[in-house]
């Protein structure tokens, strides 16, 4: 049996390690500081974030990066994005060339624009890219941890070791498919953020079905034109990391950023809403870094940009509405996506 050490204790990162100790794998959840584990081991559960589901026996909190690490087959990383630099160089020490490293993270690094693969192999260029992978899909953590069916994808340019990290996480309830579109899988999972914010303004609104399905719908089509600049294939983008999450981020009232933009549409300051929240919205974070990369790579994100500037300028969002719908009209997809 794989030994996995779980890299984060939010939400997700809880959510993946309890779903492989369920399964008898020894799991490892490495928390911030002492304190932390301490109250995760007391507990046997993560109150904060995931309260009422119990850790199964085979996983262990800990603080010990030597003890958690050491010897790690599969190192899973959940921290927020913004964390992740930062937390790798603890990593660095027990890096093995047999180590499989899955990013299960959402979004890209606000200073760079990077995603979190490219954030790895920077701060650890010892890792092979093909012991990189990635985990993405409509995968809300309480959906997930209470055995409701979802579905996910796994990424990796070695497809024996996205079939490996496969059999470990799929399940009945948790089905789990391979895809060698690391860059496809990664974005998606991350630019769909900002656009679960405007589907979230949309709400808050009162707009109803039909703006946000149209918004969603056009919110895929800037996200897969940026997507596909930088390396991806189109039709990674209309699969679960792409359409799944989009459509499961953007309806659902577990979804936190969705929820950052239903109560910015209802009139809150983004300071206000952020600072009663417990859980990180990536999104916020995440739409500086898209508008950042969509620079580089010369794409325009017209559903990305108002967003931006009704969270950071202020700008009123029925304004950004009107602004939206006269913008000129065009084709639905041009005759290439490049």
């Amino acid at each position: 049996m794989a030994r996995v050490t779980v890299v984060g204790t939010t939400s997700w990162g809880t959510t993946l390690a309890i779903l492989l100790a369920r399964r008898g794998a020894p799991v490892t959840l490495l928390a911030r500081t002492a304190d932390e584990a301490e109250i995760l081991t007391r507990d046997r559960e993560n109150r904060r974030l995931l309260p009422g589901a119990p850790f199964p026996d085979s996983l262990s909190p800990s603080a010990d990066a030597d003890a958690a690490l050491d010897g790690a087959d599969l190192v899973v990383l959940a921290t927020p994005a913004q964390r992740l630099r930062d937390n790798l160089p603890t990593l660095k020490p027990y890096v093995r060339p047999e180590t499989v490293f899955l990013s299960a993270i959402k979004g890209l690094e606000l200073d760079t624009g990077l995603p979190m693969t490219k954030v790895v192999q920077a701060e650890l260029p010892k890792v092979a890219d093909g012991r990189v992978a990635v985990l993405s899909g409509p995968n809300l953590s309480r959906e997930v941890v209470d055995d409701k069916p979802s579905s996910a994808v796994i990424a990796c340019k070695d497809p024996a070791v996205a079939e490996w990290v496969q059999d470990l996480y799929n399940s009945p309830a948790f089905r789990v498919y391979t895809n060698d579109d690391i860059i496809g899988v990664e974005l998606g999972g991350a630019l769909k953020n900002p656009i679960t914010i405007a589907a979230g303004i949309s709400d808050g609104l009162g707009y109803g079905a039909n703006a946000k399905a149209a918004l969603i719908t056009r919110g895929l089509a800037e996200v897969t034109r940026l997507s596909v600049a930088c390396g991806a294939r189109p039709l990674t983008l209309a699969g679960l990391s792409g359409l799944g999450d989009m459509a499961a981020s953007s309806f659902s009232d577990l979804s936190r950023n969705r929820y950052v933009g239903e109560q910015v549409g209802q009139g809150r300051p983004l300071a206000e809403v952020l600072g009663g929240m417990v859980h990180v919205a990536e999104g916020v974070d995440t739409i500086r870094a898209a508008l950042l990369l969509a620079e580089r790579q010369g794409i325009e994100m017209p559903i990305t940009e108002i967003t931006a500037r009704i969270l950071f300028d202020g700008v009123d969002p029925r304004e950004a509405t009107t602004w939206l719908l006269n913008r000129a009209p065009g084709q639905e997809w041009p005759t290439t996506l490049s």
